[in-house]
Formats: structure tokens, sequence, C-alpha cells
């Protein structure tokens, strides 16, 4: 882990001094405690807003001291909390500007002490409803459903009950299905969106099946991550091909 010379606080990360760093410096700043994360995750995250970096004249990247100690924050959110990019920025930004702002909620930290923990837990914990309360979320009756489950858009979890995310789901198909679209017309989304998720599921297995818990940890922040780049391409490309189709 990346200590300060002047022994802050525990979580802290800084250079020895504040002398501008390149990104490669600053990624072999950051393995010791973030062994997966490379150059292109830190482009990733200056991109989202995440970190801002000086640039020389001809275009290069130089951090300070206090950009790797934002990187570092905004990894361990990740990685020990699985908070969105958005809700880590915004909760960054407050600090920066001087308020006071508690760790946003949201799913439990990683316990360290458990050398077992998978980064499936967390998700296995989470609350589910039953099917009553689904059917009122969505405001679709049971025949509704039933005809969601054959099309398999709407899956029950294996201990019973539906949890947040098909919740999510069912609310989205009522929502399409008020335009006329039915859910024969959705099996293609569905088909698309398994094909993704087998594409997420090829990068982040190597992280999965790793021998240390804090990188199998990582894993799961790492698909969540995939999973919003996904989404907003599929926005992106639909966006796109209606406007060609407009116009």
């Amino acid at each position: 882990m990346l200590r300060t010379p002047t022994g802050g606080a525990g979580h802290g990360t800084a250079t020895a001094d504040d002398r501008p760093m390149s990104i490669g410096t600053v990624l072999l700043r950051l393995r010791d405690e973030f062994p997966e994360v490379t150059i292109s995750k830190i482009r990733f995250l200056e991109a989202e807003g995440l970190v801002d970096p000086q640039r020389t004249p001809s275009g290069y990247r130089k951090f300070r001291g206090a950009d790797v100690e934002r990187l570092a924050q905004v990894l361990r959110m990740q990685r020990d909390h699985y908070l969105p990019l958005k809700v880590i920025r915004e909760h960054l930004d407050a600090l920066a500007r001087g308020e006071r702002s508690a760790l946003p909620s949201g799913e439990a930290p990683r316990d360290r002490t458990d050398g077992g923990w998978d980064g499936g837990s967390v998700r296995a914990t989470a609350p589910r409803v039953g099917r009553a309360e689904l059917l009122a979320a969505a405001e679709v009756t049971e025949s509704d459903l039933d005809e969601w489950e054959s099309y398999g858009l709407v899956v029950p979890a294996a201990g019973g009950g539906y949890d947040a995310d098909m919740v999510t789901v069912a609310k989205l198909v009522a929502d399409l299905g008020r335009f006329g679209l039915e859910p024969r017309h959705l099996r293609a989304i569905r088909s698309a969106a398994d094909r993704e998720a087998g594409l997420i599921e090829q990068v982040v297995a190597p992280l999965r099946r790793h021998r240390n818990p804090q990188t199998r940890a990582h894993a799961e922040a790492t698909a969540n991550e995939l999973a919003e780049l996904s989404v907003r391409l599929h926005s992106a490309l639909v966006q796109t091909a209606l406007g060609v189709r407009l116009h």
C-alpha cells in the first residue's frame, strides 16, 4: 500500500514530493494496493471526471500527489463499497469543497478479515421482494408476469422472490408494453443482454479465479463498471441508429 511520508491517515496516499508524475509513474504507485489497475483504467477515470491532471503544452498528462490520492480513494470506494462512479465523484467533490459528506450508502463493505469472501456474498444477502410486491411495483397482473417469465424476461431468484434488479426489469417491460411492445418483441433485447453479460464474464473470470481474496473482490466492481459502459454504448448505438433512419 502507498503511504504518506508524514504518517498521514491510514487511507492516505501521496508521493514522496509533489513533483509532476507521468501516468506510468502513477500506475506504479497504485499497483501495490490495486494490482489490477491499468493505464486504460486511469484514463477512463479521468474521462469520467474523477481526476483532472495537468497537461503539458504537448498534451502529456502530469499528475500531482493529490491526484494519486484521489485515484486511490476512488479505487478503494469501488473495491470496498461497490459505489457507482457518479456517486463517488459527487462524494469526493463535496469533500474537496470542505463540505461534510458521509460515505454514501452502497452495498456492505468487504470484510477484510474474511479470506473466503469472493465478491458474490453481498448480492446474495440483498433484500428481495415477493410476487405480490413485484406486481404492485410494475402495476401489472398475474397473467402479465406469467408471460414475462415464460419469455425469460423476468426470472425469480434461486431461493425465491425477486431481487432489486429484477423489479427494475419488470417496471421497464411494463413501460415498454404501454407502447405496444410485447414480450415476444423483447426477446432480442434479452438475448443481446445475455451475450453482453457473457463478454463481461470473460473479462472478470480470471479475477474471480485469483488466489488473492482482494483481487477476487475487485472482480465485482470491474463487472459493474463494464456493465455501465456496455449500457452506455448500447444507448448511444440505438440513438445513432434512430438518427440515421430519421434523416
